[in-house]
């Protein structure tokens, strides 16, 4: 049986996320061919969970642990860490040079999509839909006149690289708007000030499974906050409809661009993207590449909608990964 290492944790807020959405990963690896372990992975710490809560060491060197009678070596890492380092490249990085199969886009496709800014740059030379924006570092100076005058009130303010809508704020009037920079400065050194689009929000699910690029019904949310930030998302203040009430040109349309998004991204494995539907036309909003697998989640529902099990969805995308590595 293959080992598997179903990895956790992360350097940000989101561990606790990552932390359901990998028990959900372990108890659904079909145990007939896979054989998987709890890894977590912490700034201070990385270290590998046995069934007894007895805790071993990762040697960092090779990705291994040594249990004194036997030493294990992973056959393939599942990636259920959200944020950094499991979402933005450098875990990506890391297996890829140790030649670990691991599941999801490689480490360059991972950095552009956690990038909010790369991301959409792109998108747009693919004649993608996105929101009016504009990107500052920290310490760059600006005018915060001319910055309004382009993206208008109300607007939101986002971390560039951050994911769970952590540090994002709706700005409805300019005298907020400094206090909504200093929020989203406090998770990243670059942030995204974008127009607000009045419209419906969707999240498609989209992965490939038996090789073929599937799109997964789409989910249609309501928050019953301002917006559906970290809240609504992980603690039920929001409604979730899934399939979405949508008219079938306008599902079509949704279809068709989620599809092209996740090529033009060069992805693998699955992903969940969110856009705002304006006048039937779906304006892109962000991507995550390992999106929330908890039972609380998005993804596994559209799943199972779409008559796919998580055993075979997971099974399908483990294979894969490993052959993606052979090539």
């Amino acid at each position: 049986m293959k080992k598997i290492a179903v990895i956790v944790g992360g350097y940000t807020k989101e561990s606790e996320i990552s932390l359901e959405s990998g028990k959900v990963v372990y108890k659904n690896l079909c145990r007939k061919e896979f054989d998987p372990y709890k890894v977590y992975i912490f700034k201070d710490k990385w270290f590998m969970e046995d069934d007894k809560k007895k805790n071993y060491i990762i040697d960092k060197r090779d990705f291994s642990v040594n249990m004194g009678i036997r030493r294990i070596q992973f056959d393939c890492v599942f990636n259920a860490i959200h944020g950094t380092p499991g979402e933005d490249g450098i875990l990506q990085a890391y297996f890829e040079l140790l030649k670990i199969p691991y599941t999801g886009c490689n480490f360059h496709h991972a950095n552009i999509t956690f990038n909010k800014k790369y991301c959409l740059t792109l998108l747009k030379h693919f004649g993608i839909n996105t929101a009016v924006s504009i990107f500052l570092n920290k310490n760059q100076t600006f005018c915060k006149e001319k910055i309004l005058k382009k993206v208008g009130i109300p607007c939101f303010v986002k971390p560039n690289k951050s994911g769970s809508s952590l540090g994002v704020s709706k700005v409805y009037e300019e005298k907020h708007f400094l206090n909504a920079l200093e929020k989203a400065f406090e998770e990243d050194e670059e942030i995204i000030i974008e127009s607000f689009l009045e419209g419906r929000e969707v999240s498609v699910g989209v992965l490939s499974f038996k090789k073929k690029i599937i799109v997964l019904p789409i989910t249609e949310i309501i928050s019953q906050n301002d917006f559906f930030d970290f809240e609504s998302k992980y603690s039920g203040n929001s409604q979730e409809i899934t399939p979405a009430n949508l008219l079938p040109n306008i599902q079509s349309k949704i279809q068709k661009i989620a599809k092209k998004v996740y090529n033009s991204l060069n992805l693998s494995g699955i992903s969940r993207a969110e856009y705002i539907i304006v006048n039937e036309e779906p304006f892109f909003l962000e991507i995550n590449t390992v999106p929330g697998l908890s039972e609380k989640s998005i993804f596994p529902k559209q799943l199972k909608i779409a008559g796919i099990s998580l055993s075979d969805a997971f099974k399908d995308y483990i294979n894969s990964s490993i052959e993606k590595m052979k090539k």
